[in-house]
């Protein structure tokens, strides 16, 4: 796929009726994607309007492409303050120092024109993208409390099921409501909250202004390139969003005494908590003068608990309902590549749908071939992001050394940059072809 392609607008919009539950970034570039193949889903957000949580978001190569692909990116790079033109703005990849005294450069990861990366506010990516959709085709103040399935055999529609008492039905349901949001059991049959557990791990969150950050001395150069100040048990990411004026800092730290999923939050437990300034800063004694003088600009930190989807799922989707983004494969942040799996996902399932031999009642079989390639795909990043942490935080498989260190990050983002939204398509096919499903 050329960088330079651009779906144009299918005059002739097919006759199935779409409905996208969440408004976040992974449903709105759906909605993009379809729209640009000629099907006009609804948008439904359980939120009053369209809006993220969190600071910020690592976009990976992989996305990029797709992103030009639907004809945003140039608008989400104005959006942050990047210049479109400028080919320094993918050439963003880490640097990774020492967290202690000194922060010595243990490695700087290469750049070259197939790979790279941009730190960006989710809400400047999102404002980005809402300009692409119809208002007429999204709807607020809509959570979403279950699905129900077409009744097999009949004439019958998937059922959208809302909080407010209201319902919708649709040909395609596609459900980017996030880790936590209801409507999964119409692909898992089971409870929700029995596919999320803790990941056992925290982060500390917040945003400092680039000239506060040296007012207090620190001297590491964190304007242009992401950062990542390594540890034991714990590491920090830093990197520039709204054009290098603003670092995005989040600062975790992992406990892995116990097993992924030994830890259950109830429920209700916030995922996000106010904190003090001394609670994280306690976090960090004895780490370097670059990493307290950040963290000591942070002046509201919040903290975060990440959760997960584990066990991973065993299907993404089921009759005429799918699962996408954090929904289906949620996963930790030590990649930042789960915002562009997302992407992927909702890239497969809008070619899929837009193919001229797709009809209502071939959806179930062209679901069951968006997990079968998906699932895997999605999985190993789950499982790098874990490894990163690892190589992180001195539990790579080549030790705490630097040297070691540098063996286990060499190559760390090859296979997520470097993967093609095309070539998965190009399989869906090719499956749906022998089954019959499409015509050779």
């Amino acid at each position: 796929m050329s960088s330079s392609t651009v779906w144009p607008v299918n005059s002739n919009e097919k006759k199935l009726d779409v409905v996208i539950v969440g408004g976040g970034v992974c449903g709105t570039v759906c909605a993009i994607a379809l729209a640009r193949r000629g099907i006009y889903p609804h948008v439904y957000e359980a939120a009053a309007k369209f809006g993220e949580i969190g600071a910020g978001i690592v976009v990976g190569y992989n996305a990029v492409r797709i992103l030009r692909s639907i004809g945003v990116f140039h608008d989400i790079l104005k959006h942050a303050g990047e210049d479109p033109k400028d080919p320094s703005t993918l050439n963003k990849t880490f640097r990774f120092f020492s967290g202690m005294d000194g922060h010595e450069l243990v490695y700087d990861y290469p750049h070259d024109l197939e790979g790279g990366n941009f730190g960006i506010a989710r809400s400047v990516f999102l404002d980005a993208l809402i300009g692409h959709i119809d208002p007429n085709h999204t709807h607020f103040n809509k959570r979403c409390t279950s699905v129900t399935q077409p009744v097999p055999g009949t004439n019958s529609r998937s059922i959208v099921h809302f909080s407010d008492g209201t319902s919708v039905e649709a040909d395609v349901v596609l459900l980017a409501n996030g880790i936590r949001g209801s409507g999964r059991e119409a692909v898992t049959g089971r409870d929700p909250k029995e596919d999320v557990v803790f990941s056992n791990v925290v982060c500390y969150r917040g945003l400092v202004p680039v000239e506060e950050a040296k007012k207090v001395g620190v001297k590491a150069d964190l304007d242009k390139r992401p950062a990542c100040f390594m540890g034991i048990d714990k590491h920090l990411i830093m990197f520039p969003i709204r054009g290098g004026k603003v670092i995005n800092i989040v600062a975790f730290v992992i406990d892995r005494t116990v097993d992924v999923g030994a830890i259950r939050l109830p429920s209700d437990h916030p995922l996000v908590v106010p904190v003090t300034k001394e609670e994280m800063l306690k976090e960090y004694e004895g780490w370097g003068s670059d990493v307290i003088g950040v963290l000591s600009c942070i002046e509201n930190p919040n903290k975060w608990y990440i959760n997960v989807v584990y066990p991973p799922l065993m299907a993404y989707a089921k009759g005429r309902v799918a699962l996408l983004g954090d929904a289906a494969h949620g996963m930790t942040p030590h990649l930042g590549a789960g915002a562009g799996q997302g992407i992927e996902d909702a890239y497969l399932l809008s070619r899929l749908l837009a193919h001229p031999q797709t009809t209502v009642e071939s959806i179930p079989d062209i679901f069951d071939i968006y997990s079968q390639i998906r699932r895997p795909r999605a999985q190993s990043v789950w499982d790098g992001s874990l490894r990163a942490s690892n190589i992180y935080e001195g539990y790579g498989e080549h030790g705490s050394s630097n040297e070691g260190r540098v063996q286990d990050l060499t190559g760390l983002w090859s296979f997520v940059w470097h993967h093609n939204a095309d070539d998965d398509y190009i399989e869906a096919r090719t499956l749906l072809e022998e089954r019959g499903v499409f015509k050779v």
